[in-house]
């Protein structure tokens, strides 16, 4: 504890006069000036302390090797790590697609999530300002009149009298924050404005990634569908192929139906595509703040997606400061502690101050004699409540220590989150150039199957198997590219997605 502030207080056995009231909303103006001045660093409780760093070297699981593999270009292309680069903050647009930027764009303004944190934010900020008046004197005026009717037969006299009383009046009291739970107060609702600023930010973040994220989903369903109808003509291709020569002798009926077999399951994953893609363009649309069957624009086509060379790593201790969500529960424990110091503060002596100045009369006020003041102090100690502060008091102490393992789970999940997306971009480009090889081969074992079947050189089981062999390879390949974008949206997204680099906030959370 600091200083404390010694207020006299005057006697009020003095000639009711105007000087003597002015005096006391003086003493009282006078006592809350010295009393802020004198108490401003004073409160009980801990103080907040941000919990130290991680105590880790990276934030990768493993040794993190200077570039992925890769080669050629899309999603084949080999991506580097560059530890300690910072993020921008419009990071989608690195994926080279016009489209994309102008969904993200869209959904940073109408999506109705977003709106409903930007309100929140203003609400907390404006109970912040609201929790600081209790720092400053109270000020208000009442004012009355009563018309009063006085029968003396009560005191064995015959008169009555009716007669107007009026009175008005000015009042002014201050609690004195002597051991600081005014400015614990303060203290925690200002955190709870911090809290809801990360939370809106983490709105941002997640809005944009789950936009950028659909997009790539929606181009990967229409490159399935795309992938799935040529499958399609091509086994119609075929089974004309196999009907012929049946009709002429050279192949049997059981061919024919086997084609006929391939060709239903081909066409039998045809409606789950398009109730897929219906499902993301609702998806987007909700996304964007538009209703179902309201146009997006056109889909974005994978192949016109740039996957970005260069990814940033970011350090721990940079790690900590970005992520949104741990911002969020760093201001948690924030309140948490302050509101330690409000339920300490609620079990001590609570001093106030008070005076008012007025006038009262029988008809017309502000006569000459008709002032009225009084002034003093008021001193409160709680006693026996039946144990509701000592427990108010636990309670808040078991809450500080949920906040501080909330956090302490909260960075080790943000760990988890950026090494996970780290291991997943490694295993991404491997996949891609596996995968790669392996549609490239089907595609050279079909031709070939293709030409001897034509020939009469090989059978149809080794046709049909080396037309599911490379449908297959088809969407796997497909599958993998999806992944390595998607993966490389989450990293952005896991590393906190560059919002302390916006150039300027948006207007609704200034």
């Amino acid at each position: 504890m600091g200083r404390q502030a010694i207020v006299p207080v005057p006697s009020t056995n003095r000639p009711v006069g105007r000087r003597s009231a002015l005096a006391a909303i003086a003493s009282v103006l006078g006592a809350s000036v010295l009393g802020a001045s004198a108490l401003g660093g004073c409160a009980v409780g801990p103080d907040y302390k941000r919990p130290d760093l991680p105590d880790t070297a990276s934030v990768s699981a493993g040794p993190l090797p200077a570039r992925t593999a890769g080669g050629g270009d899309g999603a084949a292309a080999s991506q580097a790590f560059l530890t300690g680069r910072d993020l921008p903050h419009d990071w989608w647009t690195l994926f080279g697609s016009a489209e994309l930027t102008a969904l993200v764009a869209q959904a940073l303004k109408a999506n109705p999530d977003l709106e409903a944190a930007q309100a929140t934010l203003r609400q907390t900020q404006e109970n912040a300002l609201a929790a600081r008046g209790g720092m400053f004197p109270s000020l208000g005026i009442k004012a009355s009149g009563t018309r009063v009717g006085f029968s003396a037969a009560s005191i064995g006299q015959s008169y009555s009298e009716v007669f107007t009383l009026n009175t008005s009046q000015l009042s002014i009291s201050y609690p004195l924050d002597i051991f600081g739970g005014t400015r614990r107060q303060i203290e925690a609702a200002d955190a709870q404005a911090t809290y809801q600023r990360f939370q809106l930010e983490a709105a941002y973040l997640t809005i944009a990634a789950n936009v950028v994220v659909a997009a790539i989903q929606e181009a990967s369903l229409h490159a399935q569908l795309a992938a799935t109808e040529e499958i399609v003509a091509m086994r119609r291709r075929v089974l004309d192929l196999v009907r012929r020569q049946t009709a002429l002798g050279g192949a049997a009926g059981a061919d024919v139906v086997s084609q006929e077999a391939a060709l239903a399951q081909a066409e039998a994953g045809l409606p789950a595509l398009h109730r897929q893609i219906g499902q993301q363009r609702d998806l987007i649309n909700g996304l964007t703040g538009r209703f179902p069957g309201e146009s997006a624009g056109p889909p974005i086509a994978l192949t016109s997606l740039r996957l970005p060379g260069e990814l940033p790593v970011s350090l721990p201790s940079a790690l900590v400061e970005q992520r949104p969500d741990i911002r969020a529960a760093s201001a948690q424990l924030h309140a948490a502690t302050a509101q330690v110091g409000i339920a300490i503060n609620a079990m001590l002596p609570q001093l106030s101050l008070s005076a008012a100045v007025g006038t009262m009369a029988l008809g017309r006020l502000f006569r000459p004699g008709s002032m009225i003041w009084d002034y003093g102090a008021n001193l409160t100690q709680p006693l026996f409540q039946g144990g509701q502060l000592l427990h108010q008091r636990r309670a808040a102490d078991a809450g500080l220590e949920a906040a501080l393992a909330q956090y302490r789970s909260t960075v080790l999940g943000a760990f988890r989150n950026v090494a996970d997306t780290l291991l997943a971009l490694q295993t991404d480009a491997d996949a891609v150039l596996a995968q790669r090889a392996a549609e490239r081969a089907a595609a050279a074992s079909l031709s070939i199957a293709e030409a001897q079947y034509r020939a009469g050189g090989t059978s149809f089981l080794t046709l049909l198997n080396a037309q599911t062999t490379h449908a297959q390879a088809r969407i796997a390949l497909i599958q993998a590219e999806t992944n390595r974008f998607a993966d490389t949206a989450a990293l952005y997204q896991a590393l906190g997605g560059g919002w302390w680099n916006r150039p300027a906030p948006p207007p609704q959370e200034s």
